[in-house]
């Protein structure tokens, strides 16, 4: 008897070409390229949401130290003397005073200088 696979197949299809959506040329309309666009695309969807935190995390770095750096001190120096001090504050809080408010972030230089000396 033949077997006829309807909707289970038509479904499964109709998935991948649905994240296909937006890919260009055969790769949003043939399924057998959708399949492996797609798949290749998860693949780097994966990865990227790690890198994506490395990124950040060298972003912030590179706002202090700037920020630390007109205060006269570099950006090891400053991190260990915040170590010093029994302050907790991450990367990213650091990184948004620095920009959006200087003179919290000279205070916050200075509580790390005083440790260090």
């Amino acid at each position: 008897m033949r077997v006829k696979r309807s909707y289970k197949a038509k479904n499964r299809r109709k998935k991948i070409l649905n994240l296909a959506k937006g890919f260009r040329g055969g790769r949003s309309k043939l399924f057998r390229t959708a399949a492996d666009a797609v798949a290749k695309s998860l693949s780097y969807a994966y990865r990227d949401r790690k890198v994506k935190k490395r990124e950040f995390r060298a972003l912030w770095i590179t706002r202090i130290n700037a920020g630390v750096r007109k205060e006269g001190l570099s950006y090891n120096q400053f991190m260990y003397g915040l170590k010093l001090a029994n302050v907790d504050i991450d990367r990213k809080m650091l990184s948004n005073l620095s920009i959006s408010e200087p003179d919290t972030f000279k205070e916050i230089v200075k509580i790390s200088q005083s440790k260090l000396q």
